[in-house]
């Protein structure tokens, strides 16, 4: 419940702060890059304890994912995860 709130309260500060700080002050040198980076990095603080203390089959998922996500669309990406997830949970489910 700590972990959500923490991101919940990351997510609002990080939404805020597009209002409070001056547009001008935002919009050039360390600032501008790190609120650029902010979307990513809590996008990956959400997904990374998924992927590493789960099984097997969603860390090959994501790993599958992130490959595709390289070049592809949006939608490619997603439709790729899904199907990794389940058709490799499937395969771990039932051992061939």
């Amino acid at each position: 419940m700590a972990a959500i709130a923490a991101m919940s309260l990351a997510t609002i500060a990080t939404r805020f702060a597009g209002l409070i700080v001056p547009a001008g002050f935002a919009r050039r040198g360390r600032l501008k890059a790190a609120f650029e980076a902010m979307p990513v990095a809590v996008l990956a603080a959400i997904i990374a304890p998924t992927v590493l203390a789960t099984g097997w089959p969603e860390t090959v998922a994501a790993s599958i994912t992130l490959v595709v996500a390289w070049r592809s669309p949006l939608i490619a990406v997603v439709i790729t995860g899904v199907v990794a997830a389940a058709g490799l949970r499937a395969l771990a489910q039932y051992p061939i």
